[in-house]
């Protein structure tokens, strides 16, 4: 049984302006049959399923995880389209096939990215669309990093490093860049192994919201966090 090692999940629930505004980036990709790799308790599910999705399977290869997104399905809180796989990338089926892969911080849990990428490559359908969003720069790797299973943080070129060439890229930005200076306090002052629930709201509801003008001022030149979209060459 797999066990996802992290206590952040609960806390970053209440992320909601950090979750619109990634959303923001990504959501007109998402189409067709849809996998959210590591949909933890459904937090991110939330805010980018819509349920006219063809299909959205969460999966979760965490059995207690897996268990509280069920439930959140059965009880409305998830859209009725909303599914719940309970195994790996590499655990499904090979006639399995999707319009829409997301990893959304999860590809940086993974200790074989590449290989992973590999997978999601296999199961995409020509023209399908692969999304990562993830912590990004490895100067700010940090004592909370390590306490949630971090192997490593990206920049544009580690993270197109581990992208095949079968892939083309759709949009590559850093995202809030007022965040990242948080984190570098964080590491170099605070050295805290999990932020407070105080401290998340606070920089959900205040930096975040500046940080959308600094990034589209700054042309989102550096950030906490990458996001990437790419779209399955065909193979004709």
């Amino acid at each position: 049984m797999t066990e996802y090692p992290g206590r952040e999940l609960e806390l970053f629930a209440f992320a909601e302006n950090w979750k619109q505004y990634f959303a923001s980036h990504i959501r007109s990709s998402i189409h067709g049959r849809v996998l959210e790799v590591g949909a933890g308790i459904g937090g991110t599910t939330k805010f980018l399923c819509t349920g006219n999705e063809k299909e959205w399977i969460c999966l979760e290869p965490d059995q207690k995880l897996a268990a509280q997104l069920k439930e959140s399905i059965k009880t409305n809180q998830l859209p009725a389209n909303c599914q719940v796989i309970e195994q790996s990338t590499a655990e499904l089926a090979s006639n399995e096939t999707f319009n829409t892969i997301i990893y959304i911080d999860v590809l940086e849990h993974i200790q074989n990215d590449r290989m992973e990428i590999l997978n999601a490559f296999k199961l995409l359908e020509e023209g399908g669309i692969l999304i990562v969003v993830s912590p990004a720069h490895q100067w700010l790797y940090s004592p909370f990093d390590k306490a949630i299973g971090h192997y490593r943080r990206y920049t544009k070129k580690t993270l197109r490093s581990i992208i095949p060439d079968l892939f083309e890229e759709k949009k590559l930005l850093y995202l809030d860049g007022l965040g990242l200076m948080a984190s570098l306090m964080n590491k170099v002052l605070l050295r805290q192994s999990y932020p407070t629930k105080k401290q998340i709201v606070f920089w959900d509801q205040y930096i975040i919201p500046a940080s959308t003008i600094f990034d589209y001022l700054t042309s989102a030149f550096a950030g906490r966090s990458i996001l990437g979209i790419w779209e399955k060459r065909s193979s004709s």
